[in-house]
Formats: C-alpha cells, sequence, structure tokens
C-alpha cells in the first residue's frame, strides 16, 4: 500500500508471519512482520517489525475505506497536546489518525513509532511519546480506495491462521 503526495510518502506491505510455523498458538502464529519505506522532507528511512496481527492488518483497509467514504471525524491533538490514532494496535509501532479533510481531500497521519520511527527519533519515544511522531499525506478518495484494495491485495497470501 502506498499513501503519498508531493512532500511525503509512507509504503507498507506484509513482508511474512514472524513465526513461518504455525506455532500451537493461534496467537503467536498470526503476527506479520511489516515492512515499510518512508520519505518525508525530513529523511527516508525504512523498517521491518512484526508489528501487526493478521486481524489488526485487516482493520486497516476498513479504516481507509471510512476515511474514504467521510465517515472518519479529524482529530487535533488533546488538552495536554497529545496526537492519539484513530486506529491503533496491540504493538504500538503503527497508527493512523485523519488529521483534517477538505474539498474531497483528506490528510492522513500515518503514526511511526517505536521500531518503525525514523532513525533520528529512535528511543525518544521515553521523552516524546509513543504515537507522537506522524507522517502526514494529502490522497483523495480514489488513492484512499486504491491503498486500501493494494493492501488487500498484499493481506491476501497471509489469511489468519
Amino acid at each position: 500500500m502506498l499513501l503519498s503526495d508531493h512532500a511525503s510518502s509512507v509504503e507498507l506491505w506484509p513482508l511474512r508471519y514472524q513465526f513461518p510455523a504455525a506455532p500451537g498458538d493461534s496467537y503467536d502464529g498470526n503476527w506479520l512482520v511489516i515492512g515499510g519505506k518512508v520519505t518525508t522532507p525530513d529523511g527516508s528511512w525504512s523498517f521491518a517489525d512484526p508489528c501487526l496481527l493478521t486481524d489488526e492488518a485487516r482493520e486497516v483497509t476498513a479504516w481507509l475505506r471510512a476515511v474514504a467514504a467521510e465517515t472518519v471525524p479529524a482529530t487535533g491533538r488533546d488538552a495536554e497536546g497529545e496526537l492519539s490514532p484513530d486506529t491503533w494496535f496491540v504493538e504500538p509501532v503503527l497508527g493512523f489518525s485523519l488529521a483534517d479533510r477538505s474539498e474531497g481531500v483528506a490528510v492522513i497521519r500515518v503514526h511511526l513509532s517505536l521500531e518503525a520511527a525514523p532513525p533520528w527519533q529512535q528511543g525518544a519515544e521515553s521523552t516524546a511519546g509513543v504515537y507522537q511522531y506522524a507522517v502526514k499525506v494529502r490522497a483523495d478518495t480514489d488513492a484512499l480506495l486504491h491503498a486500501a484494495e493494494q493492501w488487500d491485495l498484499a493481506l491476501a497470501s497471509f489469511p489468519p491462521r
């Protein structure tokens, strides 16, 4: 899945199950290693981390489609100045939120923490807080639906086990 605009891009894809041979435990057997490639005006980096369960990965598609359908409200910082993603997961590595919407264009925040954070932010969560680094990407409805389709296609090889 690729979300990009003239300034930034975030590409995410499932690489493999964390444990290739499904362990007897269905929970451990459903961890996916997610690859990411991020480009911002501040720099570029990539990551690979077992940060989503198969069911959580499918929530990303639902969230993208809900944003495209304009049923997700935009959110800002809370009273303490913190960002909170609309969609977050067991491992606080990735998250998604809607920053703004106007004239058919959504501004998506892809929250990147811990192993997915940029190299200059690595280890900064203890002072900055998890989910506080986010890349904003502008996307119209067609781009959001295309990203959802790309993500679904990539996940087809990784059914829940």
